[in-house]
């Protein structure tokens, strides 16, 4: 077996299962969350990087202030998606989470269309069509727009492609990303403990320990998925990518017991259809690929 395919499949179980994780932290607010988060994923990163003693790009980063304004930006998306997700969670929307990572690799197809000049194929036109039916239907039948799922689709559409032109690799991109936003988080962190609008200071031992674990919870599946993004074809990847909703929509319904009647259903289904085409498309892309590449 390819070794990618272990990798990937490792970072994206772990992401099914983050609905699990984060309802075990639900007596921390969601913003509180969020600040430890990213306090504890850079303590991870920065012993990762101590570890293997790859110091060389901060000097190099320093020297471009266009690449640390980049960093920044994408920084603020991802604390944005974080919280965003988080809050989804704990206030008992994981489905409407789920959408926004059902819709996302379409919504990077229109930001390549729309940004990147990248040609739409019939397939991809097909796709987005049927995906933005489905948002509508949801829309129409809920009597507002499903903010979450859009939210989150598109601050992860943003911010995969600002990631996609950036300077860094993965690990010291989520490294400057950090250390971006660990002063903000540790003022913030200050402020609550000083106005005593703090969850950790009466948290139980078991949900201390668990805000510490997010540090790696956080990291390890953005480096396996790192590194399974340079073994593995992008029409194989893209394709097991839609795991992780699907996990987290099971778990929404099935666990916890979220609202998925027949008007949800209608409008999850179209979206998928939206995802077949797309699949479709990718699949046949590769193939094509391959055989010009084999002629």
């Amino acid at each position: 077996m390819n070794p990618g395919i272990l990798q990937a499949a490792s970072a994206f179980l772990a992401w099914g299962l983050f609905p699990l994780y984060f309802k075990a932290l639900r007596e921390i607010a969601p913003m509180e969350i969020l600040m430890y988060r990213v306090l504890w994923s850079l303590v991870f990163i920065v012993l990762v990087l101590a570890w293997r003693r790859q110091w060389a790009w901060i000097k190099a980063v320093a020297r471009q202030p266009r690449v640390l304004g980049s960093f920044a930006a994408s920084a603020f998306l991802l604390s944005a998606n974080w919280c965003m997700y988080i809050w989804a969670v704990n206030t008992d929307r994981i489905v409407d989470a789920s959408l926004g990572y059902f819709i996302n690799p379409l919504v990077n197809v229109v930001l390549g269309y729309l940004l990147l000049k990248e040609r739409m194929r019939p397939l991809q036109w097909g796709a987005v069509a049927l995906a933005a039916a489905g948002v509508a239907w949801l829309g129409w039948q809920a009597g507002h727009a499903p903010w979450i799922g859009i939210g989150l689709g598109l601050t992860f559409g943003f911010y995969g492609l600002l990631r996609k032109t950036a300077a860094l690799g993965a690990l010291e991109g989520l490294a400057l990303e950090t250390m971006v936003l660990a002063p903000i988080a540790a003022a913030a962190l200050a402020w609550m403990a000083l106005h005593g609008d703090t969850g950790f200071a009466t948290a139980s031992p078991a949900t201390r320990w668990l805000l510490a674990a997010s540090g790696p919870v956080t990291a390890v599946p953005l480096l396996l998925f790192a590194a399974a993004a340079r073994k593995l074809p992008l029409s194989l990847l893209g394709l097991m990518q839609y795991v992780v909703p699907s996990m987290q929509l099971l778990l929404g319904v099935l666990l916890y017991r979220e609202p998925f009647g027949v008007a949800r259903l209608i409008g999850f289904a179209l979206i998928w259809g939206g995802l077949a085409l797309y699949s479709a498309h990718a699949l046949l892309a590769g193939r094509n690929g391959r055989g010009t590449r084999s002629a």
